[in-house]
C-alpha cells in the first residue's frame, strides 16, 4: 500500500538520496535546476510516496515565472522533480504523486503549470502540452517538445518569453 503524505514529512537527506538514485548525483546540472534557482519548493504542492515507512518516491513544485518583452511578469508553477525509486519505477507511483499535487493545484486555482518531460505521457494522463512553450526562452538546454504546460481557459500567458525563478519581490502580475 502506498501513501502519499506532504513532502515536509520525510526528511530531507531521504529525498537528496532518492533524486541521486532516480537522476544520478549530476543532476544538478539540468535545466530544471536553474529555473528552480534560489527558491524554496512550495510545501503543499510536494508530495512523497511512502510503502510501510519507506520514501518509494516524490514530487516537489517550485515557484517560478515568466518575464514577456513588455516587462510583465507571469507566475507558473514548476513540477518536478518526480522521482521514483528505480526498482519501482512503471508501478504507478509517479502518477499517484502527480495527480495528488493536481487535485490540490485544481482545487486551489493555482497558477499554470510547466515541467519538462514525456508529451505523450503528460498531454495524456495529466493536460500537459507543448502549445504555448515553443518561443519561451530557458535558461539551459531543453528538448522543446518537452517543455510542456498545463494552461487553465482565464490564465492568458504570453507565446514568447522567458522563463525563470519567481522572484516575490520583482513579481508584478498583470492579468490583462
Amino acid at each position: 500500500m502506498i501513501d502519499i503524505i506532504p513532502l515536509g514529512g520525510v526528511a530531507p537527506q531521504a529525498v537528496e538520496d532518492l533524486l541521486d538514485d532516480a537522476f544520478g548525483r549530476d543532476r544538478h546540472m539540468r535545466t530544471a535546476y536553474r529555473l528552480r534557482a534560489g527558491v524554496d519548493a512550495i510545501e503543499n504542492l510536494s508530495f512523497a510516496a511512502l510503502e510501510n515507512g519507506v520514501l518509494v518516491g516524490s514530487i516537489q513544485s517550485w515557484p517560478v515565472q515568466l518575464a514577456d518583452g513588455e516587462r510583465r511578469n507571469f507566475p507558473l508553477i514548476l513540477v518536478g522533480p518526480i522521482a521514483v525509486r528505480p526498482d519501482r519505477q512503471r508501478d504507478g507511483i509517479g502518477r499517484m504523486l502527480t495527480a495528488a499535487m493536481l487535485a490540490v493545484a485544481d482545487a486551489q486555482g493555482s497558477d499554470p503549470l510547466v515541467l519538462i518531460g514525456d508529451p505523450e505521457y503528460y498531454d495524456r494522463f495529466f493536460g500537459f502540452s507543448a502549445e504555448l512553450t515553443g518561443q519561451w526562452d530557458v535558461p539551459g538546454p531543453v528538448e522543446r517538445r518537452r517543455l510542456l504546460a498545463r494552461v487553465r481557459n482565464d490564465q492568458p500567458l504570453p507565446l514568447k518569453a522567458a522563463l525563470g525563478p519567481r522572484i516575490a519581490s520583482a513579481l508584478v502580475h498583470d492579468k490583462d
